[in-house]
């Protein structure tokens, strides 16, 4: 009995110097990490512990690189990781889209959403759609506000249609792309109106308006936020804004209708956030409440104001039926603008 009583007793202080050991070389061990003062970390399975790069797929300083930026910013303190904004241009954001839906499923690369994602698909121009992805928050919707050289001839948007219509093709309309929201905006413009323009188009909204500025094109189609510093500042004019009603960031400019008794089917430009599809529900959730809780961040919000920018905030799964709403509507639309190439 005493043999067996010492055995036991041996097994024990082997079992306990067992785990002083484990504990005093900070090691892993079933789940859970002992660091050497004897402290206890979460697993290196929680989800996040290391960087989250966010793809935006325009180049910087348009509005959706400028809202992606301040919004990284916010959430990376919800999440306790850096968050790094990779611009990745190209095919009117087909480069970006892409890569984000063929990166890791892990919610280690977010991707900034934009319309162009129910666009692009209906060109021909992009072999994913929103199905690729798993939607995370919406972020925003703006409209198209038709901006000029503060020094261009045109003082309203009655003369600057009408010298559309009278010279077509001579007015040059920079866009964010073949095939992006505002090459549409202008094609839709275009077929309410009966204006013709010449369409230029550049790597993103930011590109189009250095532009206008540099005198390379006679106008933009972008929205409020992307012209909002430079029309304040002087250097442009907004002349129309193609919405149901004004836009905060512009109030004095008119929409079409209140300028020329016109309407057109266009409705703007959304933007938001979303990883690849096969992404763990519990990690989207993760990145949803913390990109939801960084846009109610109070210096994100001043910012957006300070852009203009249109603040428009609801979780993943409205996102997914706005995506899916507007990806059947350009579905019917593009053919009968006669741009589809499917």
């Amino acid at each position: 009995m005493d043999r067996l009583k010492s055995k036991k007793a041996g097994y024990a202080a082997a079992a306990v110097l067992l785990v002083l050991a484990v504990i005093g070389s900070g090691v892993a061990f079933k789940g859970m990490w002992f660091g050497q003062n004897g402290t206890v970390r979460e697993s290196e399975k929680t989800f996040p512990n290391r960087p989250i790069t966010l793809i935006v797929p325009y180049s910087a300083g348009g509005g959706t690189d400028t809202m992606a930026r301040a919004l990284a910013e916010a959430a990376q303190r919800q999440l306790g990781q850096p968050i790094t904004v990779v611009n990745r241009t190209g095919g009117g954001g087909a480069v970006g889209l892409m890569e984000g839906a063929e990166a890791r499923a892990d919610g280690y690369t977010v991707t900034f959403m934009v319309s162009e994602l129910t666009i692009l698909p209906h060109l021909g121009l992009l072999p994913i759609t929103y199905r690729d992805f798993k939607p995370i928050a919406q972020t925003s919707f703006d409209p198209s506000a038709i901006t000029v050289r503060a020094d261009a001839k045109w003082q309203n948007a009655a003369e600057f249609l009408a010298d559309a219509k009278a010279h077509p093709g001579e007015i040059k309309m920079g866009n964010a792309g073949t095939g992006s929201i505002w090459h549409l905006a202008a094609v839709t413009l275009e077929q309410g109106t009966g204006a013709e323009f010449r369409h230029i188009p550049y790597e993103g909204a930011g590109p189009a308006v250095s532009a206008l500025l540099s005198g390379f094109v006679d106008a933009v189609p972008v929205s409020p936020a992307e012209v909002k510093s430079d029309v304040d500042a002087g250097k442009l004019r907004t002349l129309v804004v193609n919405a149901d009603e004004r836009s905060a960031a512009l109030p004095d400019v008119p929409t079409l209708e209140e300028a020329t008794g016109m309407r057109t089917d266009f409705a703007g430009t959304f933007r938001g956030l979303a990883v690849p599809a096969g992404t763990p529900d519990d990690t989207a959730a993760i990145l949803e409440r913390a990109f939801m809780q960084a846009a109610q961040d109070e210096e994100f919000q001043s910012k957006m104001n300070e852009s203009g920018l249109g603040l428009l905030v609801r979780g993943g799964e409205d996102f997914k039926r706005l995506l899916q709403q507007s990806h059947d509507r350009f579905a019917e639309m593009i053919p009968e603008l006669g741009l589809s190439r499917n």
